[in-house]
């Protein structure tokens, strides 16, 4: 959690330069979170078990063809989402009512979007998801003001 708090502070140094949303952006962004977060945590645990179901099954079958750790990978990859969507479904209330916690909680899910593309080990969805995170964390500080 310290390491977080630290990576928060670090990234809050550079994006206090980069220009502001106007305001009705910023709202909307606002009044719309909680929705997004739980249409997405719902799809996210959906995906997630769903992933995690046909990877355990299908598992077997890449052992046997040599690809262990692509299955270990897949698996862990289907949990971290399991994660990341309960994140995004606990965030919905305090999102809400505009608290801390759900911003919090909302950053702690881009943390895990991230983890998740870098256990994929493809240099292409380390950087999509490197330039997403940054994007995400950008649009996150915009409206990070209006948490309490």
């Amino acid at each position: 959690m310290n390491y977080l708090n630290g990576l928060r502070k670090a990234l809050d140094k550079y994006y206090v330069k980069l220009p502001a949303f106007p305001k009705g952006l910023n709202d909307f962004i606002v009044s719309v979170a909680p929705w997004l977060a739980l249409v997405f945590g719902v799809l996210a645990v959906i995906a997630g078990i769903s992933a995690f179901g046909a990877l355990s099954f299908m598992s077997p079958f890449a052992t046997i063809a040599g690809v262990r750790g692509y299955a270990f990978a897949a698996i862990l990859s289907a949990i971290v989402l399991l994660a990341q969507g309960v994140i995004e479904l606990l965030a919905f209330s305090p999102l809400k009512a505009r608290k801390v916690k759900g911003w919090n909680l909302m950053f702690y899910s881009l943390i895990l979007s991230f983890v998740s593309s870098i256990i994929a080990l493809n240099m292409y969805a380390v950087l999509n998801a490197l330039v997403g995170a940054l994007i995400g964390y950008y649009i996150l500080y915009q409206v990070k003001s209006n948490y309490k």
